[in-house]
């Protein structure tokens, strides 16, 4: 039917008719692709490739106080957070993990603490991340801490785009990175692809909460204290700033879960 009605448009529109409709489908689709799509960077809204940029200086800047920050968001429990969720990923022998967004080393040292106390043989971790500032905080504490540099590696790149090929780790781990992504479903397209069939992709981000009066009191806290410890701790506020607004634009569970299943996931599970 639709090949039908194709046919009849075409050879019912006049040859000078046609020709301007078909120019003006052509303008349109150029201007289309000239308009730039616009995201949000916390609460502003941008161009999309000004948002890495953006999201880029926010962590060049924090980097070495990452860890300080993460304490002022979460009261300090994102420490036992990443804990329970190595344990949830409970790494087996031959281990092949990618921790996305994880310059600093926080998930892949605790992967490496994990496979070395349960005596697990053959494992590896791997950190992407797109800024080399956090990477390279990421190295010092790695050296600090003694770890086997044959067991960790460390690579600058995209989550949207990494730089690995197809079906290369039977693990991929992403902890309070992927809402600052530009397109979290091409993030979840590219963990689905570099992981083995088989493989478990594993998520810890920060949620709205669902309780109105906990969300209250913690929206105060957030807008009115961390922005204020960020000035104490790292000289500035505007990019904890940032980081409290980008945890309201993070997509709700719902959403989030159709995302997951939409980049191919068919089982998965969410705890909160």
């Amino acid at each position: 039917m639709s090949q039908h009605l194709r046919r009849f448009f075409i050879r019912r529109l006049p040859r000078k008719t046609f020709t301007i409709a078909r120019r003006h489908l052509a303008t349109q689709q150029e201007f289309a692709k000239n308009e730039e799509k616009s995201t949000h960077f916390g609460f502003e809204t941008v161009k999309e490739s000004e948002k890495e940029q953006k999201v880029h200086k926010v962590f060049e800047n924090v980097a070495a106080d990452y860890d300080l920050m993460n304490d002022a968001m979460s009261f300090g429990v994102h420490r036992i957070w990443k804990d329970y969720f190595m344990c949830e990923l409970s790494p087996t022998d031959n281990t092949k993990l990618l921790d996305v967004a994880g310059g600093t080393g926080d998930i892949a040292f605790r992967f490496l603490n994990y496979i070395k106390n349960k005596g697990h043989k053959n494992c590896h971790v791997t950190v992407c991340d797109i800024n080399a500032n956090m990477l390279e905080v990421g190295k010092i504490r790695s050296r600090n801490l003694g770890h086997d540099p044959e067991k960790i590696s460390w690579t600058e790149g995209n989550a949207e785009k990494l730089p690995f090929e197809d079906n290369t780790f039977n693990a991929y781990t992403i902890a309070f990175g992927i809402r600052n992504c530009t397109h979290i479903d091409k993030v979840l397209e590219e963990a689905y692809r570099v992981l083995q069939p088989g493989g478990r992709f594993m998520c810890l981000e920060f949620s709205n909460v669902e309780n109105s009066y906990a969300q209250w009191i913690y929206d105060q806290y957030s807008f009115q204290v961390i922005p204020v410890l960020g000035q104490l701790i790292a000289g500035q506020w505007k990019p904890y700033q940032y980081l409290v607004e980008s945890i309201r634009q993070f997509p709700n569970k719902e959403l989030f879960r159709t995302m997951i299943e939409e980049a191919g996931f068919p089982r998965f599970h969410m705890k909160t």
